[in-house]
């Protein structure tokens, strides 16, 4: 085989010669497998020396580099170890030391795309041999390049740098910290003023930003960090608008990393630099520098909770040093007149000067809280009534930015005073003008909504936010969002006869159902006044359920109009807008049974004949199923045993479902819709039963699944447990051994987040588990089978008890745990592990939280007595004895 040729091939602007010659390369590679009739060393070799093959052309070279970072790269994480390994235990050490070299010697090459291949294979590679001490000749290498070395080396070794620190991967961060001191010395020689390249000098800063999470020991020290910050703040000065972007983006770095040790800077040069950069007329300058104020605004916010929760747990406080308060008066009116640049035919994606400016001053307003008023009303007070509609977009804008953070007694008789004139402006001549508006409306009804009056102010803010929908598609999204927040805040109490919006109800229904008609709404116009109508369903008083009941027949006539839909479909964009257009109506039915509960039943059987029409004619590759679930699941809370003649045509899709492990978020859904429907059944889904356990443990055993399913699963075997109460007799045995099995799952204190919330999740679904298998052998007079798995049932809520980390849903769980078993024993059978001090505290802790939610304490309440109850019924035995 030619090699020369596969590359060329893979390079193929015809699409099937370069599928062919990319799958053959993929062979040849086959994870460094021996593949005829290349070896793993050969193809490894002959790949190295094509890329460092200075007469080759560029384009084979850059695509041998990227061949060879392929073979030791893999989004997967299991299969991103299985070829690191490959790479340690199956490949010659002599070929990998020609590799190495070859890689980089090729630093060196003219070829700026090939340099930067190498530095890309080196990365990988040093991903699997940093952390294991394989290659200490590297990092000394990559810095006596950036010392010595040509311009084209200098810029390949910093990028190799730069693409090595980038990693996510947790071993080779640590790994890197032992190379500060090298990382640090490259980095910062290439960033210096001094260096006359500005290719090598970009390189340079950006690997420098890459770096800053593992030199923390440099930080440390005074005289490093103020060398490292005048590097720093000196290339913000550059002539390279890149190296100015990337100086503040190291910048912005520093600041989330290191604030602790930023004052001394922020007084002598950053209050200055970053303002000034804010004024810069590189868009993307300014933007990096506006997010400088970002990242101050987000560290105080969270330095601010922490210390609030610090001094609860009397722990020791973060340093705050109120950056944001101290700026205000020069950072703030910067920000105001930026809201004034926007680009008016920016798309919805587009993030200019402008958007970021008014991202920044939301921040703002919650880092600095009421401080921020008087310069915003200035400027509202000098722009709302100009003949420049940028300057009257910047002001609605600006009211709306700062809805969250002062006081509420501050900002509430502002709020009624702007609310006409907000409305007003919903009539301006420009449409960006009322898009602000209407935006602006919506932060108002999500932030301060106490101070809209249901009388005054509610009807007219309908109409207007009605009419602007109608208005222009531009305006969908905002007008949508603040409707939604309109009817969140008027929906009253749950289950109340009447609310604000019950008088505006049929004619919001009404109107929304206008606008997804509309011959020229797109997708996202349909989409977003669905959700509309969906959170005018869900807040719905009760006088305004006969509404939607009536609505429901409007919307099941709209899915049956789809069906036929699925056969017409001729392109991708169809089969987008068919099943945008499904999800929609579903989520919109699923809001109307779960509002309409008991009274959905008049339209059960319509309903469940058109989902199961879909989900017959739903491709493969289909999202739509996901909500029809969801649905079916409401539809059999609210109809509970009456479901049951709705199970022999639908368990197909279930069951299949269950088994689709290719498709995870439908598999999840299928999970939760089993313990919805056996919840909902109760002893009358025992027939299907072994299939469902069949299938969980599958999944539970399962190397496709994510640790992230378990949870679930055991919760749902709990739910099968209550509905079919002694019956789950059958699956004890094999349950339980698989709680205990799980019981041993720790994670270290100092483990990710992910790990730690992992392993609370699977306590609580084991407690959750537990309970509802005490409490089915309760109802099925099967008590005493629970007895051999007391004790490993304790020893679980022994972990509990010590677990730092433990959340309120997992002591909730605990606490039902603890009761029901109790119950479960009432003669005080288990009256001494009762007795236990860790019980009695635990049950304390909870029911004295003042955090926790009533459910929460009353629970621990109830276990409490069953717990004296336990004890005292022991008592009461030995009396009689």
């Amino acid at each position: 085989m030619n090699v020369n040729q596969v590359l060329e091939g893979t390079l193929s602007p015809v699409p099937n010669n370069s599928s062919r010659k990319l799958q053959k390369l993929t062979l040849c590679e086959a994870s460094v497998l021996p593949i005829r009739p290349f070896s793993p060393s050969a193809y490894l070799t002959t790949l190295a020396q094509e890329l460092a093959n200075e007469q080759a052309q560029a384009h084979i070279r850059s695509a041998a580099g990227i061949a060879l970072k392929n073979a030791f790269s893999a989004r997967e994480y299991a299969r991103l170890q299985e070829v690191q390994q490959k790479w340690l235990t199956q490949v010659d050490m002599n070929v990998k030391k020609s590799v190495k070299e070859l890689a980089l010697a090729t630093l060196a090459s003219n070829d700026g795309r090939a340099g930067q291949s190498a530095a890309q294979f080196i990365a990988s590679i040093a991903a699997i041999e940093i952390p294991k001490d394989h290659w200490p000749e590297l990092m000394p290498a990559l810095v006596r390049n950036v010392g010595e070395g040509s311009t084209h080396l200098k810029q390949a070794s910093l990028a190799t740098i730069g693409f090595i620190c980038e990693t996510e991967d947790p071993d080779l961060r640590d790994s890197l910290t032992q190379h500060s001191n090298a990382i640090l010395t490259a980095v910062v020689q290439g960033a210096r003023k001094e260096e006359t390249n500005s290719d090598v000098r970009n390189a340079a800063i950006v690997a420098l930003g890459d770096s800053l999470e593992f030199v923390r020991t440099n930080f440390d020290n005074e005289g490093e960090r103020n060398y490292i910050m005048q590097v720093i703040c000196e290339a913000t000065q550059a002539e390279d608008h890149r190296v100015q972007q990337g100086a503040y983006g190291c910048l912005n770095r520093i600041m989330a990393l290191y604030y602790d040790k930023m004052s001394f800077y922020m007084e002598k040069a950053l209050f200055g630099l970053t303002i000034m950069g804010m004024k810069s007329d590189e868009e993307d300058v300014a933007k990096l520098a506006i997010e400088f104020w970002c990242t101050v605004c987000e560290e105080e916010i969270s330095i601010e909770d922490d210390n609030i929760q610090a001094q609860t747990d009397s722990t020791e406080l973060r340093a705050y040093f109120s950056f944001a308060r101290l700026a205000a008066q020069e950072v703030v009116p910067v920000l105001l007149n930026l809201l004034t640049k926007q680009d008016e035919d920016a798309s919805d994606d587009d993030y200019n000067v402008s958007r970021a400016a008014y991202q920044c001053l939301q921040l703002y307003a919650q880092a600095v809280g009421s401080v921020i008023i008087p310069p915003v009303l200035t400027f509202i007070e000098n722009n709302l009534r100009s003949e420049n509609w940028h300057n009257r977009d910047a002001a609605v804008s600006a009211f709306g930015a700062i809805m969250e953070g002062p006081e509420d007694k501050m900002l509430d008789p502002l709020v009624k005073q702007a609310l006409p004139v907000l409305i007003g402006m919903m009539d301006d001549k420009v449409v960006q003008v009322k898009d602000s508006a209407a935006y602006a409306l919506g932060r108002i009804c999500e932030s301060v909504s106490d101070a809209i009056d249901p009388v005054e102010h509610l009807p007219i803010l309908i109409q207007c936010l009605f009419t602007g929908l109608s208005d222009n598609p531009k305006m969908a999204s905002s007008c949508c969002w603040a409707l939604m927040n309109l009817a969140d805040r008027f929906a009253g109490e749950p289950g109340c006869q009447e609310n604000p919006l019950s008088k505006h109800f049929q004619d919001s229904v009404t109107h929304i159902l206008q606008v997804t008609e509309r011959p020229d709404a797109d997708n996202q116009l349909r989409t977003a006044a669905y959700e509309v109508l969906n959170t005018f369903v869900t807040n719905s008083a009760m006088d305004s359920l006969p509404i939607v009941a009536k609505l429901s027949d409007v919307i099941l006539q709209r899915l049956e109009g789809t069906i036929p839909m699925q056969s017409q479909i001729v392109s991708v964009e169809d089969r987008i807008t068919l099943e945008e257009i499904q999800t929609s109506l579903t989520s919109v039915l699923l809001a109307i049974i779960q509002r309409l509960e008991k009274e959905v039943k008049p339209q059960a059987d319509r309903s469940m004949h058109i989902l199961l029409q879909i989900l017959q004619t739903a491709p493969a590759s289909s999202t739509v199923p996901d909500t029809v679930f969801a649905a079916v699941g409401a539809l059999a809370n609210a109809l509970e045993e009456d479901f049951s003649k709705y199970m022999e045509p639908f368990i197909p899709f279930l069951y299949n479902a269950l088994g689709n492990q290719d498709e995870p978020g439908l598999c999840a859904m299928a999970i939760g819709l089993v313990s919805d429907i056996t919840r909902a059944l109760g002893e009358k889904a025992q027939p299907y039963c072994d299939a469902f356990m069949n299938y969980l443990l599958n999944n539970l055993r399962s190397t496709t699944l994510s640790n992230q399913f378990k949870p679930a699963i055991l919760q749902c075997f709990g739910d099968i447990a209550q509905a079919i109460s002694g019956h789950f007799e059958t699956y004890l045995s094999v349950v339980a051994q698989v709680l205990q099995q799980a019981s041993t799952v720790t994670a270290s204190p100092d483990g990710s987040y992910e790990m730690l919330d992992y392993v609370g999740s699977l306590r609580e679904g084991i407690s959750d588990a537990w309970g509802g298998i005490i409490l089915a052998m309760k109802a099925g007079h099967k008590t005493q089978l629970i007895q051999p798995y007391v004790e490993s049932i304790f020893h679980l809520l022994s972990i509990i008890s010590h677990d730092q980390n433990r959340s309120e849903a997992l002591l909730r769980s605990a606490m039902g745990v603890i009761g029901d078993l109790a119950d479960a024993f009432p003669n005080g059978e288990y009256a001494q592990l009762y007795r236990a001090e860790w019980i009695t505290s635990m049950i304390r802790e909870t029911r004295t939280n003042r955090d926790f939610q009533p459910r929460t304490v009353d629970t621990a309440r109830w276990a409490r007595e069953q717990v004296k109850h336990q004890i005292s019924g022991a008592q009461g035995v030995q009396q009689v004895q």
